[in-house]
């Protein structure tokens, strides 16, 4: 362990060096979706491209879709070029995420995107999620706005899972950076987790704490990925205890070089990609469980940046004092109040679930 302890130190020195170039684009490698996925669930809602890179998830009265890699891995870069449905999409939730649900029922990881539809088309919001060692009672949940509309093309959504920290990407732009913390103990995702695609009907909590359901009149919903990356560390046993303490060989697999992923361009948070971070979050994050004083009246997590200027643009709850979806209607233009946004979000929270 104290080998290791070196190792990992040795790792966040060089990582911290600035001298790293910024790159317009990350240059990850792609894979065919049979190189390294499997259908999940929904049969002939899975839908294949001709040209196996690109898959499409359909939601219906039926059923809903979705496709698992074929590895689970232990750290990793991965990636998915993601357009979402369009209309109306109450109630619909697409998931791009992290999880070994299937192997730890009671003790599992997970990372998330997870994208709440709206009842107004192209307003979708992002979750992200963070859940360690079943620790869902005490999520790390965060939303946001998007700058775009989702509907129209794909935009890429990535999740760097390092030992000492995770890094949530729209696009090349971080949104959300977690630094591992002594203090969170086993609630830092630890264990080797599978990736997984998935769209789902999320009634109960998804659009406005589950006042508006999935209308099934505009089925089917339909959700194109593509450009799918996996630079991670494959495990052979999930569940083994020595997948938990192995460290790859630098110079093994391609893309299973801790030393490399770790000093890897998408990494390394810069100081041009910390002020985009600072003005997505500015400008787009409706909540955050940072500043969510009602839900953990304790205090904030001890991974949370928090400052009294940034505090004041968030009510108590979490919910932002300035970034406040607008409603849009047929004809009629508005602004939701803060105090329904407050409600739903409350509603919502008791309903968060993983995927």
């Amino acid at each position: 362990m104290a080998t290791t302890a070196r190792f990992l130190a040795a790792v966040l020195a060089i990582a911290a060096c600035a001298c790293l170039p910024a790159a317009a684009a990350f240059d990850v490698p792609t894979v065919a979706f049979d190189e390294g996925f499997s259908p999940l669930f929904g049969d002939g809602n899975l839908v294949r491209a001709a040209s196996g890179r690109t898959a499409r998830l359909l939601l219906d009265r039926r059923s809903g879709s979705g496709f698992i890699s074929s590895d689970y891995y232990l750290h990793g870069f991965f990636s998915a070029s993601i357009k979402l449905p369009r209309d109306y999409t109450a109630g619909v939730v697409v998931a791009f995420y992290l999880s070994n649900g299937d192997v730890y029922e009671k003790t599992h990881d997970e990372l998330d995107f997870e994208f709440l539809g709206s009842r107004w088309g192209g307003q979708w919001r992002v979750q992200t999620n963070v859940y360690g060692n079943g620790s869902t009672s005490r999520g790390r949940e965060e939303r946001y706005l998007l700058p775009f509309d989702p509907t129209l093309e794909a935009h890429r959504y990535s999740i760097l899972w390092a030992p000492t920290h995770i890094i949530f990407y729209v696009d090349d732009t971080p949104i959300r950076e977690v630094v591992r913390h002594p203090a969170m103990g086993g609630d830092f995702p630890a264990k080797p987790m599978a990736v997984y695609a998935t769209i789902w009907d999320g009634s109960a909590w998804a659009t406005e704490g589950g006042k508006y359901k999935v209308n099934y009149k505009y089925a089917p919903f339909a959700s194109d990925f593509s450009r799918l990356s996996l630079a991670g560390c494959p495990v052979a046993d999930p569940s083994s205890s020595s997948a938990l303490l192995r460290l790859p060989r630098s110079g093994g697999v391609a893309g299973c070089d801790l030393l490399g992923l770790m000093t890897a361009d998408y990494a390394v948070v810069t100081p041009q990609r910390r002020a985009a971070m600072r003005a997505f979050r500015a400008r787009q994050m409706t909540y955050t469980v940072c500043y969510d004083a009602a839900r953990y009246a304790a205090g904030p997590f001890p991974e949370c940046d928090n400052s009294d200027e940034e505090r004041r643009s968030f009510w108590a709850w979490g919910e932002s004092r300035t970034v406040v979806m607008k409603t849009r209607g047929r004809g009629r233009r508005g602004r939701a109040s803060r105090a329904a946004a407050g409600a739903a979000a409350a509603r919502g929270r008791t309903g968060m679930a993983s995927s």
